[in-house]
């Protein structure tokens, strides 16, 4: 009985991996199309924040959307940023002053694990990377986004490839938009560029022409700050 479930294995495993992938290149394929039609109800949103910039860009580009099709909105930011995530309190705070959203139902606010702080070594981050990893993959399966923005902060990483990783298995599918930051004038940030070449973000938006040259597959969306 024992060797009849090994052989079993034997042959189930390079029919699993044939199966993940050739769903691997569907998502890749797939990723970036239009959408077949539209949702009459709200998408589940997911706002990657960051500091140094990263959240002032962020918040700017949420003013040009419409509110009722992102909604719920989970903005995320890391544990040690303090900051980041007032400010998208503050903004939630003023769309219900201005058309009465009721920020109790639209706007939850969450913290993920940093991969690696300022000045630490490469070698501790490994355990802190893979803690970030698993802690956004938590993150994703309890929010299921449908869409997700992000622009550059380096805790986007992990929510991202957690993202896609559901999309191979079939167990989500998420819309990922990747804005790199204007600060971005000649080259990629780190994480724009791993998601890139990595072909993980469904569209990815540059703010410099000379970017959009460099890295062809990039939309040139002009300055949005």
């Amino acid at each position: 009985m024992g060797l009849n479930a090994a052989a079993a294995a034997f042959y189930a495993f390079p029919v699993l991996i044939s199966v993940l992938t050739v769903r691997f290149f569907y998502v890749l394929w797939h990723s970036g199309q239009p959408v077949s039609r539209p949702r009459a109800t709200g998408l589940r949103c997911l706002i990657v924040l960051g500091s140094g910039g990263h959240t002032a860009e962020m918040m700017n580009i949420l003013t040009t959307l419409q509110k009722d099709r992102f909604t719920p909105r989970y903005y995320v930011a890391a544990l040690t940023d303090n900051m980041s995530l007032q400010k998208a309190q503050v903004y939630e705070q003023s769309l219900i002053q201005s058309d009465g959203a009721k920020t109790a139902e639209n706007a939850h606010f969450m913290q993920i694990y940093r991969s690696r702080e300022v000045g630490q070594s490469y070698i501790t981050s490994i355990a802190t990377t893979l803690l970030a990893t698993l802690h956004a993959m938590w993150l994703v399966i309890r929010i299921r986004p449908q869409v997700i923005f992000c622009n550059g902060p380096g805790t986007c990483f992990p929510l991202c490839v957690s993202a896609f990783l559901l999309k191979v298995l079939g167990l989500g599918w998420s819309s990922i938009f990747y804005i790199e930051s204007i600060a971005r004038v000649k080259k990629l940030s780190l994480s724009g560029l791993l998601l890139y070449k990595l072909r993980i973000a469904d569209q990815f938006f540059v703010q410099w022409p000379q970017l959009q040259h460099k890295y062809p597959r990039a939309c040139y969306a002009g300055r949005l700050m």
